[in-house]
Parts: structure tokens; sequence; C-alpha cells
């Protein structure tokens, strides 16, 4: 038996395997609405036999987009425009579908990737004034974000409660925060970015506040039982910056909160980071928090063999597996891993026919979904 492919719970959510489907940003959105990109995008990655798919990082407000692209969730237009989406999907798809909340904080007002991704001025088009914990900017040339205020940190917070909300009136399964990537929640947690005197900043306990502050308003937020989860950078890469101990209390605390899994990434706060990169590059970090923590762990991270998946899951280095850009290049992975590993997948029955003959039982007949 597959490890990868036996089922697991996480929370009130069951899934049907190992394998996630990470938030990837498209950077594709009309004013923080999602388009027929989307539509395309999600719902070709709904058909591919994984357990859960997650919807890219949704700024709680427009100030934390990334870019003038990113998907938002802070009012009506941006709620309607992606419940029409889902609709679309889930008229085809019965995958579970998360949400990442995110703020960029610091990391905000850039161009799209494909276009530079550098930072534009507040005074030009499409930018705006970034906020971070701190008036530290990611690098040294950008224009400086303005340190947050008492005022400011509750509305964020505020507006991290609204949009879970929203997440749960649209049927979203699950909520993911993202604290991972040098993003405001991150920017709070390391030492590095977050140079505050108050209660937000010094000590351990004082960064993990608000992030822990958010995570307990998204909480009372989304109904109790659906699962709530975070993302977390296991290490800024940086030598005194954020890394796997910090990370290991971290999660310590939120299950001590009810959280319902960990996702461990890393990286993206600080230019001078050093990565290791390579194929399990980051399994060593989900693996210390797992050692850590009861609630499930996901690992991120160059993971694109089969053989190398199952050893992850099946070693017990993390619970399940997300998958990114592998996914992007081959949307049918979770297909051909089930194929190799001797394991049986979810398809669409307009797609049934396609199953090779050597993998004549792979497909889940009596589950498939689609119409």
């Amino acid at each position: 038996m597959s490890k990868l492919f036996e089922p697991l719970a996480v929370g009130g959510l069951s899934l049907a395997n190992r394998i996630v489907i990470a938030p990837m940003c498209q950077y594709s959105a009309d004013e923080g609405r999602m388009t027929d990109w989307h539509t395309i995008h999600l719902g070709h990655l709904a058909l591919s036999g994984a357990a859960l798919l997650t919807i890219e990082a949704t700024a709680v407000v427009p100030e934390g987009r990334i870019t003038y692209g990113d998907v938002g969730l802070w009012d009506d237009e941006t709620e309607a425009a992606m419940a029409r989406v889902l609709e679309s999907v889930r008229r085809h798809s019965d995958m579970p579908i998360a949400i990442q909340l995110a703020h960029a904080g610091r990391k905000a007002s850039t161009d799209l990737p494909w276009k530079g991704g550098k930072q534009i001025a507040p005074d030009a088009p499409d930018g705006w004034q970034t906020e971070a914990p701190s008036a530290v900017p990611f690098a040294a040339d950008e224009h400086p974000p303005v340190a947050l205020d008492a005022a400011r940190l509750a509305t964020i917070r505020d507006a991290f409660a609204d949009s879970a909300r929203r997440a749960a009136r649209l049927g979203i399964d699950a909520v993911q925060i993202h604290a991972a990537h040098g993003y405001l929640l991150h920017q709070f947690l390391s030492p590095l970015s977050n140079t505050r005197d108050d209660d937000y900043g010094g000590s351990l306990d004082n960064r993990m506040r608000f992030p822990l502050e958010v995570y307990d308003a998204v909480r009372a937020a989304f109904p109790a039982d659906k699962p709530v989860t975070v993302r977390v950078s296991g290490t800024d890469w940086v030598e005194g910056g954020w890394d796997a101990e910090q990370t290991v209390a971290f999660a310590r605390a939120l299950e001590a909160r009810g959280c319902a899994a960990i996702h461990v990434s890393s990286g993206g706060l600080d230019p001078r980071q050093q990565i290791p990169v390579g194929p399990s590059y980051q399994v060593p970090l989900a693996r210390a928090v797992k050692q850590a923590v009861a609630i499930p762990v996901v690992a991120v991270g160059l993971i694109t063999d089969y053989e190398q998946a199952e050893a992850i899951v099946g070693t017990g280095d993390a619970d399940l597996i997300a998958l990114a850009r592998t996914i992007l290049y081959d949307p049918r992975w979770p297909w051909h891993a089930a194929a190799h590993l001797g394991a049986r997948v979810k398809a669409p029955d307009q797609y049934l026919r396609s199953q090779p003959r050597q993998y004549r039982h792979l497909f889940d007949v009596e589950g498939s979904a689609g119409s």
C-alpha cells in the first residue's frame, strides 16, 4: 500500500490522499477580482487527482497585495468574482478547496514577475505606500514601508477575520494563513525585519504576538468544523534571522490554539538569503516541526519524483506533500504517481478512457467526479 495515497483527516476535513496543491500566485486579477484565467487555472488543477486545491495568496486589504494583479477578498466585488470562479470549478470537481489569506507587508507594491517584479514607488501608477512592522525596506534601494501603529494593526487583524468570513460564505473548505516567504506575518516573526520596541517586537513571544492574534481572529471567524492552517518559513537562511528552533516554538503555540496543520516552506524575507536548493531541501525543516507537534505537517520544495514523495510521507518526515511548479509542469502528476505506486486516483468521467492498458485499475470509477 502506498502511504502517499492513504486518506488523512486535517481538522474536520477528510483528504483522499497526501498530495495537496500549494497556493500559486497568478498575478492575473483585475483590482483584486478573479478573472477567466483563474477559472482555467484552478479548473484544470481541480481535475488532477490531488486531495486539496489551495487558492493563491489572497490579500485581505488592497495594500496587502504583492502586485496590482493579485487576487483579493476584501469587499463584495472581490467576493462575487471568486464566487463565479468557484461555481465553475465545482461544477466539474468535488475536490476540497482551501484559500491562503495574506498581506505582503513591505514586499507589496511590486510589478508583475514577468515585467521584472521590482518595487513600484508609491506615487507611480499601480504603486502604493507599503506597511510593515518596522520602517525597514526589503532591499536597501527600495522605498521604505511605514511602521504599523496600533490602530492599523487592529484594522489588518480584523481584515483577516472579515476575509475568513467571506471565505466561509463561499463554501471554502479550509483557510491557510500566510506567515511565510517574507510577507507581513513573517516580517513580524523575524528579528531581521521586526525592530519594534513595543509589545510586538524584541522577544520571541512579542514577535509571535501579532501573527497569533491574526490566527485567533481567523479561527473565531471561520466555521469551527473547518480547519485553519498556517504556512511558515522554517528559516530565513540568514545568520541571526528566523530559524528552525523559533519555527518549532511558533508551531507549538499555534497547535495549542487549535491550528489544524502547519505547512513548512522557507526563505523570502531577506535578499541576503543563501538557500541550498536541491531535491527535498526543505524537508528537514518540516521534519523538525513534525517531531515537535501532533498535528499534520506539510512539506514542500522541489518535490518532483514519485518515490521521493512516497519516502517523505512513508518515513514520517511529513504527513503531506505540497506541489506547486511541479504540478504546473505536469497537471496529472497525481495520476502518474498513483500509477507508479500501484494506487488508485479519482478522475473525471470524461477522462476515464485515457487510462493506459497497463494501469487498467488506476482510476477510482465509483468515486469519479464530473458530469
